[in-house]
């Protein structure tokens, strides 16, 4: 493991490189959650993550993002105090930016995917977009745990509904803390976004060229109405998607690695990692 400090777009940009001991080709930059104001490459959704796919022979570049201010109301809750910060689109930009350093750095043979958790897995996203949209690179897959990619989801149906209300503590992701969480990303009202920031508004044209994605959501979180909604557009675009939900679990489950549920889906996104090698794709 070690730190490399790029000379990003918004200013200097920290990255947190993995290399396994026995590398299989592919590499991922992997992008942290915390509701675009917190979260750090030492937590486990970060850290235990890149560790676990160097583990198994993938390449990692953990991407130290700069962060949105943290909420008033968040401050207010955790009795912390107000911190300054950025807005859309230094993060989205920093993560395009990491990616394509991690395309040209040498560090493996690639093919190089793109992911992350949660905010991350919106930054992600957004980033893979963008690029599918120019002259690339374009990621080799998406990987996405957990997404929020809308500003405004969708109503959770009646099952959802149900476990959300037997289980108070998991439900935390319902229209006004995600809007609050949006909002203070962006810097501004939800109506001046683009399709970068919140990537579920994209059409099925605008996913023309998106990378073939898999997606794990966690059971009892409403942003999984999110993940599946931005899951059916890519299915209209014709996308390759390998879509799931994590049985047993809230949002967040890879920041807790003491449960098999975070191995479970580390073992399915590597394999489909791995897979992208095209050394791996000539095996029976």
């Amino acid at each position: 493991m070690s730190d490399q400090v790029l000379d990003g777009p918004h200013g200097p940009l920290r990255v947190r490189v993995y290399a396994p001991e026995n590398p299989a080709g592919p590499g991922l930059v992997w992008v942290h959650g915390g509701g675009f104001a917190a979260g750090e490459l030492e937590m486990p959704e970060a850290d235990w993550v890149a560790r676990s796919f160097a583990d198994r022979g993938i390449v990692v570049v953990s991407v130290d993002y700069s962060l949105a201010p943290f909420p008033r109301v968040w401050a207010a809750a955790a009795e912390a105090p107000e911190r300054a910060g950025v807005h859309y689109p230094v993060a989205s930009d920093e993560v395009e930016a990491a990616f394509r350093w991690a395309v040209d750095s040498g560090l493996a043979p690639g093919p190089w995917s793109l992911g992350g958790a949660s905010a991350g897995g919106n930054l992600a996203t957004g980033a893979a977009l963008r690029l599918s949209h120019g002259a690339g690179p374009v990621p080799a897959l998406a990987v996405l745990a957990y997404p929020t990619l809308h500003a405004v989801q969708g109503t959770p149906d009646a099952s959802l509904r149900a476990a959300l209300d037997a289980d108070p503590e998991a439900d935390t992701f319902g229209p006004d803390p995600v809007r609050i969480m949006y909002e203070n990303y962006l810097g501004g009202p939800l109506a001046d976004h683009d399709v970068y920031a919140v990537p579920g508004t994209a059409s099925a044209a605008d996913l023309a060229r998106f990378p073939a994605t898999i997606m794990i959501n966690d059971e009892v979180d409403e942003l999984r109405v999110s993940g599946e909604a931005f899951g059916a557009s890519l299915r209209s675009a014709g996308v390759d998607l390998d879509i799931s939900t994590e049985p047993g679990t809230r949002h967040g489950h890879l920041n807790r690695p003491e449960h098999a549920a975070a191995t479970a889906s580390i073992d399915r996104f590597a394999a489909r990692i791995l897979a992208t090698s095209p050394e791996n794709k000539e095996q029976p």
